[in-house]
């Protein structure tokens, strides 16, 4: 493994960031001035910080102690990340409390965080505990599967073409469990999540695109074969890592996984002649060996060596892996129309991206309101500023296809037009 010499592990003096974003559970709406107090996990009494969120639902950046960040570079038996606790109040609303937040060195951790209304009395505080990040718990591996399913060609079995789907359902446990809940999530939300919990956000960025197309790959084969409901079941995946991937309730993501997914979500891995989304599995290469398979340590080690992301999944995978992009994304009002849009552009893509942000800065009130005149200028382009700046986006201005898609997701979070459950 290539050698860090950036942070000395004696003097551990490394932090990395914290933000935490508070919606309602019911509206998706932001809620201002809830109170979060941050303390060391297993500390609870150790109170580091108490941060107040503002309209748009959002704490500043918090600053925390996390271990010396080459210790997520490259294999360690000593944990990468520190762990915290939040306890989140707010007037009107159930408390909440997460256990194991984690916070790598040099990155910028997103805790979200979804609180329900109060209806009668107040529950009693049951802490979401956030388990070890797969690289360093201990989970079962994966179980082989052919990487091309069987599929009936009758256009009733299965999608006939690839499609991003609106929402994924994550059966919380291994298949054959009744009781595990089932989850609707976001499909880009659950790519983040589940990244988050299975790669380093301190890996290269070439490294982090190839293993986020390999879990939307995977995704995309488990949605377009409807592999577990051709089984009976009710549900598109599990988050059990011996079957799927491993997707962990409300745990935090990071801005640098984050923005690659909403640079790339519609897109998957193929072969040629395979109409499907290839089932790209992996392991970590360390504890597991998979032959054929890609090697999370390994493409960190490529990704370090200037390997681009293809480069990366063609060197495990094979020279005949391309990317693809999905020929539909659901649950969206229009489709990103191919090109930028910025000041002095005009029709109705203008026009109804104006009209979707203004709902939204009628709810993100940090956006100012605009007029939906189909024209492009700067009073739009300070919105999407604002915008960009609150979703995690690149400020630019510029209306790019991360930034167009995640409009029309907020937008149809908090307009209801499209459930999710």
């Amino acid at each position: 493994m290539i050698p860090y010499q950036t942070y000395s592990t004696q003097e551990n003096n490394s932090t990395g960031l914290l933000q935490i974003n508070v919606v309602s559970a019911e509206t998706n709406f932001p809620i201002p001035d809830a109170e979060i107090s941050i303390s060391y996990t297993g500390d609870p009494e150790s109170s580091l910080e108490q941060v107040v969120t503002d309209s748009s639902g959002q704490t500043e950046e918090v600053s925390l102690a996390a271990p010396p960040v080459e210790l997520s570079r490259s294999p360690s038996l000593i944990q990468p990340y520190s762990e915290y606790t939040l306890l989140i109040r707010a007037p009107g609303f159930e408390p909440v409390a997460i256990s194991g937040t984690q916070i790598l060195a040099d990155t910028i951790a997103l805790q979200p965080v979804r609180m329900t209304p109060i209806e009668d009395e107040v529950s009693p505080d049951v802490p979401i505990v956030i388990p070890d990040h797969t690289l360093y718990g201990s989970y079962p591996p994966k179980i082989a599967e052919s990487e091309v399913k069987p599929v009936a060609e009758t256009g009733e079995i299965v999608l006939s073409r690839v499609v991003v789907p609106q929402t994924i359902i994550v059966h919380d446990g291994v298949p054959t469990d009744p009781t595990a809940p089932n989850y609707y999530v976001p499909y880009g939300e659950y790519i983040k999540n589940v990244a988050s919990s299975e790669i380093y956000a301190t890996w290269p960025r070439e490294t982090i695109i190839a293993n986020v197309l390999a879990i939307m790959s995977f995704t995309l084969n488990r949605v377009y074969t409807e592999w577990y409901r051709n089984q009976g079941y009710d549900f598109t995946i599990t988050s059990s890592t011996a079957f799927d991937h491993k997707w962990i309730r409300e745990r935090n993501i990071y801005e640098s996984i984050s923005e690659v997914v909403d640079e790339i979500f519609n897109s998957y891995l193929s072969r040629p002649g395979i109409r499907q989304p290839i089932l790209t599995q992996y392991c970590d290469g360390q504890r597991v060996r998979c032959p054929n398979w890609m090697t999370q340590w390994g493409s960190n080690t490529l990704g370090e060596q200037g390997y681009t992301a293809i480069q990366i999944l063609r060197n495990f995978y094979g020279s005949d892996m391309y990317i693809n992009t999905a020929e539909q994304v659901s649950g969206v009002p229009s489709s990103f129309p191919g090109y930028n849009l910025t000041i002095g552009a005009s029709g109705d893509k203008v026009q109804q991206v104006q009209e979707q942000l203004d709902v939204i800065a009628g709810v993100y009130t940090a956006i100012p309101r605009i007029t939906a005149d189909g024209v492009f200028g700067e009073q739009t382009a300070e919105a999407v500023r604002q915008f960009q700046k609150i979703f995690k986006l690149p400020v630019t201005g510029v209306i790019d296809f991360a930034t167009w898609y995640r409009i029309s997701h907020i937008y149809v979070g908090i307009t209801r037009i499209a459930e999710y459950s």
